[in-house]
């Protein structure tokens, strides 16, 4: 299933949710293997995740995604009648959007990178994975330009960087390589690099330009090999940030890390701005 899903490029995040809903699949249908079962099968899973674990709809078609791609790509099989279990119907609802007075109270109650991250989702257009796997080679500051790699859809773009945040993105950028420098003296500093670039950079994995420019405040370590390393920061602690952040700013809205994507897009165009590119021109 891996193999399948590394040899069509999907991202990662999709290949570790599909194999998670193969696991669950085969531990509903008491470990039966997949090759045993079918279209009966695969309407139990999804009416029981409807009816009894109340998933969401975007969920369940998750799943039924996982399950057909198994089926097609890996076991080879074309499924037949799945009977009444169809994709879910999304609910149409309007995103949460903030004001410039709201984003303004919130940035306030957030500090370090945290504030800085957030900064760029709202200024940058930036969704919150899409932050958080910046290398430093991506943001180029004195054309103030960020690259955004595979971003939705497998394309890169390019977004702005506005100019009250190249100061801020330079003094972080200082601390983030003192602390590789610090790394590479103790003998680590390395990081995971794409499939396609380890192998033909060895020496990559400990360029400062393949740094994330914000990585976890505590190396990992390899159990098996005993490296260590860091990653890039967890998205979880940003969106708890975030939350606590919209609380003490006194907001009703239920803002999250994404409403500052869509406030980015509604002030553009309150704006009178009708592209990015404009924008950054």
């Amino acid at each position: 299933m891996r193999e399948a899903l590394r040899s069509r490029h999907y991202s990662q995040r999709t290949e570790e949710s599909y194999c998670l809903w193969v696991r669950r699949f085969i531990r509903f249908q008491n470990l039966r293997h997949p090759a045993e079962m079918g279209e009966a099968e695969i309407n139990a899973f999804l009416s029981h995740l409807a009816t009894h674990e109340k998933v969401s709809a975007s969920t369940r078609n998750q799943a039924l995604s996982a399950l057909l791609f198994l089926y097609r790509n890996v076991l080879r099989r074309d499924l037949g009648d799945l009977g009444s279990v169809i994709r879910a119907r999304k609910p149409r609802r309007l995103p949460v959007v903030l004001t410039k007075e709201e984003v303004k109270a919130v940035l306030a109650e957030l500090e370090g990178a945290y504030g800085l991250i957030a900064s760029l989702m709202y200024r940058s257009g930036l969704r919150l994975t899409e932050c958080l796997s910046l290398w430093v080679q991506d943001i180029d500051v004195a054309r103030g330009e960020i690259l955004v790699r595979d971003g939705r859809g497998a394309k890169d773009r390019m977004t702005m960087l506005p100019e009250e945040l190249k100061e801020p993105l330079r003094r972080h950028l200082r601390a983030v390589k003192a602390t590789h420098e610090r790394d590479l003296r103790e003998g680590w500093g390395q990081v995971e690099l794409p499939q396609a670039v380890a192998p033909k950079y060895p020496r990559a994995a400990a360029d400062w330009r393949w740094r994330w420019v914000f990585p976890q405040a505590r190396r990992w370590r390899n159990p098996r090999t005993g490296q260590q390393g860091r990653h890039h920061m967890h998205g979880s602690l940003v969106q708890k940030a975030v939350a606590q952040a919209v609380r003490r700013a006194g907001l009703t809205k239920r803002a999250s890390c994404h409403a500052f994507r869509h406030s980015f897009a509604t002030h553009l165009l309150a704006d009178g701005t009708t592209s990015v590119q404009s924008r950054s021109s």
